[in-house]
């Protein structure tokens, strides 16, 4: 007896699905491939270079702490110091004085700042800065060098209202008298007659 087959067609394995993480990674290795592939490296790492930088510097949003209570507390006067083009360096006039005047903002919480003259070192040219002190309201003026002591000798009557100290020698000097004008001798002891200087115009206030 013929047996008749039927052949039946085989059904088709369904098909697997290509994971999408596969496709992407295949996608980009089109990209990378050919002229294209500069540009979009460059785009992904610009991509990732900004997320690393909010990751780094955004920040959270955690409130600031309180200030630190070991952080000194200044009092509302400032002493500055009108120095040569070297500033406080070692060596130079000013250094002796800026040493006393850090010392007395220790004991006294007053602000101590210094500004160099620039340029030619005259009374003339050291007017302009001096002013500028005054003007950025300095309760006290030092002053060391020889055109920046002269400048302030000058100029101490017309603001009596600011203290001034200055290094020098007071013998014969009719200005040194003034009720603003302290002046201090040059010496191993320089830095200390400084500090007191500023000790004492801080303690008495503005004239």
């Amino acid at each position: 007896m013929r047996t008749r087959r039927t052949w039946r067609g085989r059904t088709p394995e369904p098909q697997r699905r290509i994971p999408r993480v596969r496709l992407l990674l295949e996608h980009t290795a089109a990209l990378l491939r050919g002229r294209r592939g500069a540009w979009a490296a460059g785009g992904a790492l610009l991509v990732v270079c900004a997320l690393v930088a909010v990751w780094v510097f955004g920040g959270d949003d955690e409130p600031a702490g309180p200030p630190d209570a070991r952080a000194r507390q200044y009092q509302d006067v400032d002493a500055c110091l009108l120095t040569g083009e070297d500033g406080i360096a070692a060596g130079t006039p000013a250094a002796a004085v800026w040493q006393g005047m850090e010392a007395a903002s220790g004991d006294t919480r007053a602000r101590v700042t210094h500004v160099p003259v620039m340029g030619e070192q005259t009374a003339a040219n050291a007017l302009p800065h001096l002013n500028g002190l005054i003007q950025r309201d300095c309760e006290v003026v030092l002053a060391a060098g020889k055109a920046q002591t002269e400048t302030v000798r000058k100029a101490a009557g017309d603001h009596p209202r600011v203290r001034f100290v200055v290094v020098g020698s007071s013998a014969g000097d009719q200005d040194a008298v003034a009720g603003n004008l302290t002046v201090v001798a040059p010496g191993a002891g320089l830095p200390d007659e400084v500090a007191d200087a500023v000790r004492r115009a801080v303690s008495d206030g503005p004239q």
